[in-house]
């Protein structure tokens, strides 16, 4: 895997991608914030030797290298996921490539369902810790111990420093953020009553599909790293009603303005 980093590394850095300082994943709710960004250089995922490509109608698929809140900036504009096929590895060799780029914190963001009856969609949760259910580790490979320590601590994934200061912003800005448990699934069909049940028993505040297997990774490479979640549905189990797609990506829209708030804000912070 070494190999295939630094041939996507040495590939962006003669496309203009030199040492960026964050890092960004753009998931669902937080594409208009592209318009913020002094845009240097991009690169479609395809053209990106070893990098998968997207493959869900909402997500596109490029790399982009930029300005934002006068840093130098990577972000992701499409993710990827295990219930598209691709292995935790593939999922998160993005993370390892921006990491050997030089980028110094990772800003993580989803959609999510709220299993948490006090939250309501359209809200933002801050994401404080996970409960990882895809039934796999991106970090059980063979040669992994070359890479960095095989037995990541996980005591505390998300930074601590970073969540305060999204907090400080959301009170500052009069924006409603949640705090809570992101529980992370394959998918990609949603739950069922019981499920849903079953994870507000475990102790989930939301549910997605994505997310904690590059925050494991950026655990793995001491990358801080900040998650927060747009909650785009409400999963009641005893008020459970069919979910629109269309209906999700319009709550995530709604919650687009204050997403990009907390994240510019930040990365100004930093």
């Amino acid at each position: 895997m070494q190999e295939f980093i630094d041939e996507s590394v040495a590939f962006l850095q003669s496309r203009g991608f030199e040492k960026p300082e964050i890092g960004i994943i753009l998931g669902t709710g937080l594409g208009k914030i592209l318009e913020d960004v002094e845009i240097h250089s991009e690169m479609s995922y395809n053209h990106i030797p070893y990098f998968p490509t997207a493959t869900v109608e909402f997500h596109t698929g490029k790399l982009i290298y930029g300005t934002l809140g006068g840093k130098k900036v990577i972000l992701m504009q499409g993710r990827f996921h295990v219930y598209e096929g691709y292995t935790l590895q593939d999922v998160t060799f993005p993370v390892r490539v921006m990491h050997k780029l030089g980028i110094e914190k990772l800003l993580v963001s989803n959609a999510s369902g709220a299993i948490n009856k006090n939250f309501k969609k359209g809200e933002i949760m801050l994401i404080d810790d996970h409960i990882n259910l895809q039934g796999g580790s991106p970090l059980a490979f063979k040669g992994v111990e070359k890479m960095g320590e095989r037995f990541v601590d996980m005591s505390a994934p998300y930074d601590a420093e970073m969540n305060q200061k999204i907090i400080a912003i959301a009170k500052e800005h009069d924006i409603n953020l949640h705090k809570g448990v992101y529980a992370s699934v394959v998918g990609p069909q949603l739950e069922t009553r019981a499920e849903y049940r079953y994870l507000g028993i475990i102790g989930a505040d939301a549910v997605g599909m994505s997310t904690v297997p590059e925050i494991i990774v950026a655990n793995h490479l001491h990358l801080p790293v900040a998650a927060v979640s747009v909650l785009t549905d409400e999963c009641d189990p005893d008020n459970l009603s069919p979910v629109d797609i269309s209906d999700i990506i319009a709550m995530a829209a709604k919650a687009e303005p204050n997403m990009i708030t907390l994240f510019t804000k930040l990365i100004e912070s930093l």
